[in-house]
This record gives C-alpha cells, sequence and structure tokens, in this order.
C-alpha cells in the first residue's frame, strides 16, 4: 500500500515521476514489463496477488495434508486461472475442481487433467459438452445425484465408445445431492450396471462447515456432516462395491477433515487468496483465522476528499463481491472503516491520524475471494512491488 501524499504512478505530463499510460498498457501487452513496472504503475482498481503470500499459503497446505496421508484437489472455482492450476498441481495436487463444465473446459484447453466437475452435468446440451471434455481429459470425473442423470450419461457415453467417470454427490449440505446411506448405495449399485460409466468415488462437501464461527463449533459441524459420507462409503464398501475417493473439505476445515478417517481428498480453494470472510470464522489457537495469508487484495485509488475524515476511493460494487454483509477492509490503515458508495466508489471513513490525499492508493482486503476474481480479466502478481507475472483469469464469466 502507498499512503504518501505525492502518489508516485503519475504519467510525466503530470509533472511528476513514473510511467505514462501509453507506457504501461505497451509494456503489458508486450509482456515486457518485469522490473519494470511497480504496483504504483497499476491503473486502478487492479487486482493484486501477493506472490510470496500466495506461495507460502499452497506450500502449507500442500505439506499439512500430504502430512496427514491425503490427496488435495484444490477448487478452480476461486481462482479461474490456468496459470494458478497449474502451480497447485506442481505443488502436489492431484488436480483441479471446477464448479461448471465450461470452468473445466478452460483448464483442460490449457493443458490440464485431474478434473472433477463438482456440479453435475445436466441436460443435452451440457451433456454433450461432458462426452466433448471426457474424449479430451479421460480421468475427468463429473458427479451426479440423480438416476436419470445416470442412465443419460451413460447413454451418451456409449455412443461415444467412452467410460465416463463419476461420483456421487451426496447430500450434506443441504444443497446439491443425494441422501446417504441406502439411497446412495442404491445410486452406486446403478452405476456399477451401466456399461459407460465407472464409479470414481463420492464427493460430500459440507458448505456450512467452512464457515462456521469458532474452531469447536466447526470441527463439531464438520464431523456431524462427513460422517454419514464415511458411513456410506463403508457400506459400499462392504456390498463388494469399489469407492477409492471421498472428497471433500475446504479452508475452513482443512485441518479437522483430515482427522476423519475414511476421507481421502480435500478441495479447498480460498486458503491460497483469503478474505474477511474467512479472517473472522476463528482458528484453532484465537479469534481471527490466521492460518493463511491475504495474498488476494484491489488496489485503489483515493479520488475525493469530501470532508478531513472521508477519502472516496475507485472502488465500489463493481470492483468488490457484494454478497456478504461487510464489505472490503483497508490494508494497514488502522481505524479505517469502508463503505459502499455505488458502483463506482468506495467511502473510506477515517480516524483523525489517517492521513489520506487525492491521488494517494489504498490496497483492500477483499470480502469475498471467489466472486471478486470474477469481476476482473486479469490479476498482476507482484514480488514485493515489482510486477513479476500478469495472469489472465480465463474462466471468468463461465457459470454455464
Amino acid at each position: 500500500m502507498t499512503t504518501a501524499a505525492v502518489p508516485a504512478a503519475l504519467s510525466a505530463a503530470d509533472g511528476r515521476r513514473g510511467r505514462s499510460y501509453a507506457e504501461v498498457e505497451k509494456l503489458l501487452a508486450a509482456g515486457n514489463f518485469q522490473g519494470k513496472l511497480t504496483r504504483d504503475d497499476l491503473p486502478t482498481p487492479a487486482l493484486l496477488l501477493d506472490l510470496d503470500l500466495f506461495e507460502s499459503n499452497v506450500a502449507k497446505m500442500a505439506t499439512y495434508v500430504k502430512s496427514h496421508g491425503r490427496d488435495f484437489r484444490p477448487h478452480g472455482k476461486t481462482h479461474k486461472c490456468p496459470e494458478i492450476a497449474k502451480r497447485l498441481v506442481r505443488a502436489g495436487a492431484r488436480g483441479n475442481c471446477a464448479a461448471k463444465i465450461s470452468e473445466a473446459e478452460v483448464f483442460a484447453r490449457a493443458g490440464l487433467s485431474g478434473l472433477l466437475i463438482t456440479t453435475a452435468v445436466v441436460g443435452r446440451h451440457k451433456i454433450e459438452r461432458a462426452v466433448r471434455l471426457a474424449s479430451l481429459r479421460p480421468d475427468t470425473i463429473f458427479c451426479v445425484d440423480n438416476a436419470q442423470n445416470v442412465r443419460d450419461l451413460n447413454d451418451a457415453a456409449r455412443a461415444a465408445k467412452l467410460k465416463m467417470n463419476v461420483a456421487i454427490d451426496l447430500l450434506v449440505s443441504g444443497r446439491t445431492g443425494i441422501a446417504t446411506g441406502a439411497p446412495a448405495v442404491a445410486l452406486a449399485e446403478l452405476i456399477t450396471s451401466q456399461p459407460g460409466l465407472k464409479l470414481a468415488g463420492l464427493q460430500s462437501y459440507a458448505g456450512q462447515a467452512s464457515h462456521t464461527v469458532g474452531f469447536e463449533n466447526r470441527k463439531r459441524v464438520s464431523r456431524e456432516a462427513m460422517t454419514p459420507a464415511v458411513e456410506t462409503r463403508r457400506e459400499m464398501e462392504r456390498k463388494g462395491i469399489a469407492c477409492p475417493l471421498l472428497t471433500g473439505g475446504s479452508t475452513g476445515t482443512y485441518n479437522i477433515d483430515t482427522e476423519i478417517e475414511g476421507i481421502t481428498e480435500l478441495q479447498p480453494g480460498s486458503f491460497m487468496f483469503m478474505d474477511v470472510d474467512y479472517n473472522i470464522i476463528g482458528g484453532r489457537e484465537g479469534e481471527k483465522y490466521t492460518d493463511f495469508g491475504n495474498a488476494l487484495t484491489v488496489y485503489t485509488t483515493v479520488v475525493s476528499k469530501p470532508a478531513d475524515n472521508v477519502a472516496i476511493v475507485d472502488g465500489g460494487f463493481k470492483a468488490f463481491a457484494t454478497d456478504r454483509r461487510f464489505g472490503p477492509e483497508p490494508k494497514k490503515i488502522a481505524g479505517a472503516t469502508y463503505a459502499f458508495a455505488g458502483d463506482e466508489h468506495g467511502r473510506l471513513t477515517l480516524r483523525e491520524t489517517a492521513s489520506l490525499q487525492v491521488g494517494d492508493q489504498v490496497e483492500m482486503i477483499v470480502p469475498h475471494c471467489d466472486p471478486t476474481v470474477n469481476l476482473y480479466d486479469r490479476m498482476f502478481c507482484l514480488r514485493g512491488e515489482k510486477v513479476e507475472a500478469v495472469w489472465r483469469i480465463s474462466a471468468r464469466g463461465m457459470s454455464q
């Protein structure tokens, strides 16, 4: 964050230091910016990624999960970025999850395999796309929770002379899935009878546990949700149905679900970026969740100063996700509070000791990382103050 009274990133035409907008765009277009651009050269609002924190977050999750004998398949709906997906695989991830088939298609075209689509592909068009994706990446896993959808996928797979991998989505969050126990086992028996399908295992994502405030409360909620899933897996195996995969877990429960026997894989997402929402759920050691650092921020500029204790920045509804009861948090400005002030603006209320002037830049911790990323075409990756990389958010808007 830069809070100097004279901002560094103004064009030469203003008589101050820094590159012009035309110079910045030329360097970015050419990919010739390493060592030549700093954060203060970037047009705002800009989505920033602190590479040191990002890499630390990824290494910590990978090490923790592997040390507990589990695999992890991070969720691509968080980043929507093939470059990040590749880095996660290099860090030891088994693959990447995708919320929708459109996200998975972007990752597959980028050369990624080990994809798990966590939402069922229902309807003729999506099934056609699923067949096409399975032809390109045969190890892709598709989630199902409905007998007719199973039959439709089987018919399509047989027509294409494919064997498609499917995982049964279990109802543990009150959203999608089939009931645990006998209904899920019956669906597994149907799948194993379909020549065009192969049962990969079970998906059990307890979204209600991930943001439960208080570690002990979160542990209780997650165990209550995941225990029936584990028991369903055991019941399937008692009937002679192989179930090698039980995938679930989240950033908030990674150190809870790794201790539940029978869970084979975690699919966390927010850990790599973090946000205000996760900061407030509480950790094992205290009221604030500090297991992973806030690597993702939005860089804004003060564009108006209507009062001594008020600064208006150029980041509003279009710069941050608005699905939470709170907004972003200014980084490293003690006592400053943010309030949305329309599509393009945010209002910072300042303590007397916090001095901001028009032209100053303010870095914001995002309220909810996944939908915030989906608002941007690219993220600027910084090492310290310098721009090291620019990654395209290629699956932005892929909600089909």
